[in-house]
């Protein structure tokens, strides 16, 4: 793993870990929200941003992905924008890392346990979450913002 240091880069091997079938694999490293940036930053458009105090990373001003922070959502958990058909996918399929509460079914996105979803499985989500982000910004499926200052009179 190379990381950035002012004037130069520093290098570290990687921990790897050999199954029994001989394939080579990364060590799990326990994954956190800047995992997630590090991650998510690599997408076009992403941005760093905040939503109600909490970090999050949009895409043109359309949040992407961020913590859970509703009190139902378990600790370490990740909110990701996802379709509600993709949503009943992921969870059935791997229902130990993706999961809903009552406060999130409304919205289109799911729950994942940072502690359970392997890099690779984070990594392809949240190419998912960017699509769909995208798709829906050119449909133009948000309601549009009232203007700053704009009031109504009253007649």
């Amino acid at each position: 793993m190379c990381r950035k240091r002012p004037g130069l880069f520093v290098c570290t091997p990687l921990p790897v870990i050999l199954s029994f079938d001989a394939q080579p694999k990364m060590q799990n490293k326990k994954l956190d929200f800047n995992t997630v940036r590090e991650i998510a930053l690599t997408l076009p458009g992403v941005e760093d941003s905040t939503s109600y105090g909490a970090p999050s990373l949009k895409v043109r001003g359309r949040l992407l992905t961020c913590p859970a922070m509703n009190r139902s959502a378990e600790p370490n958990t990740l909110a990701v924008r996802i379709g509600f058909d993709t949503r009943t996918e992921l969870m059935a399929a791997d229902p130990d890392v993706y999961y809903l509460t009552d406060h999130y079914v409304n919205y289109p996105a799911v729950l994942v346990r940072l502690s359970r979803i392997h890099v690779n499985a984070l990594r392809d989500l949240l190419r998912m979450s960017w699509v769909f982000v995208n798709a829906e910004a050119k449909q133009g499926t948000r309601k549009p913002r009232k203007q700053a200052g704009a009031r109504r009179t009253r007649r």
